[in-house]
């Protein structure tokens, strides 16, 4: 499995956004942490949230949910330095939250022009486990070195509706929400919730996403992209290293990596780009593979 790193920086310097050359800066090139913070500093809003496209099927320049899952991630990349405005982000998420401790899918959006249908129709009275697995996964990432975010009440209530609702979980959930709710789980180190969740997960890990373009599937790194936890237990080891392989055999000549899932913009299809292959590097890395 060789992965062509040089080329990816190519590709990175011709293809990407700002804020994902910095962070592809700082993950492989000894970047400065500083740089990146300002690239993502152009996303905020007064509030304390993001939007402005920082997910990029979600044009809309107000604070999304969305937008925070993505802040966070610059966060986590950053470690172990971090930055106050990550605290800022839980304060704010701590203010769309609802009674139950969930956030909505999305927020009302007046711009909602290039916007993914279900980002822009989402219902703003309603929880989201998918959203709020996803984002409280990517802050547990920034709470491992920001004692910020380890202590924010936000984190913890948020953690704790996860936890509820998937125990809540008789049927198959859709594949995106299942593939969250089992990285929470396996973050958590939870081996009993995570076990209850893989009932839904089949043993090659191909799971179909409704409503998705065809071929769209979470696949096993989906469910258990970290070594050493105990999401990996739901997998054969030889499945694990079979997805490792597609994965790294998924980088193009260009040395970048593309989605399998529809884009609704022509600058999200081009954003996207740079920022699933950072994403994807940094998977392929924290498996040993970079």
């Amino acid at each position: 499995m060789n992965i062509e790193l040089k080329t990816a920086a190519t590709f990175m310097a011709t293809r990407a956004r700002l804020l994902d050359r910095r962070r592809f800066e700082v993950l492989f090139r000894e970047g400065d942490p500083a740089a990146a913070l300002a690239a993502l500093e152009g996303y905020r809003n007064p509030d304390g949230g993001y939007g402005r496209g920082l997910e990029p099927d979600c044009r809309s320049a107000t604070s999304q949910p969305g937008g925070a899952l993505h802040a966070f991630e610059v966060f986590a990349d950053i470690g172990p330095a971090t930055s106050p405005r990550a605290a800022e982000l839980c304060d704010w998420l701590a203010s769309i939250a609802l009674p139950d401790g969930g956030i909505p899918f999305a927020l009302p959006m007046p711009d909602p022009f290039g916007s993914a249908p279900f980002w822009a129709s989402a219902d703003p009275a309603v929880s989201s486990l998918q959203i709020t697995a996803i984002v409280a996964v990517t802050a547990h990432r920034v709470a491992a070195h920001d004692p910020a975010v380890a202590a924010h009440p936000w984190l913890a209530r948020a953690t704790r509706y996860c936890v509820e609702e998937i125990e809540k979980i008789v049927e198959a959930p859709h594949a995106l929400a299942l593939a969250f709710a089992v990285k929470l789980a396996d973050a958590l180190g939870d081996a009993r919730l995570v076990g209850n969740l893989g009932r839904f997960v089949p043993d090659d890990g191909v799971l179909a996403v409704g409503g998705g373009i065809e071929g769209e599937a979470m696949r096993p790194l989906d469910f258990a992209p970290e070594p050493g936890g105990p999401a990996r237990k739901l997998f054969r080891p030889e499945v694990v290293e079979a997805d490792l392989r597609r994965v790294a055999g998924g980088q193009h000549q260009d040395g970048g990596w593309r989605v399998d899932y529809t884009s609704y913009s022509p600058a999200a299809a081009l954003e996207w780009n740079g920022l699933f292959t950072v994403n994807t590097l940094s998977l392929l890395r924290n498996n040993g593979l970079v």
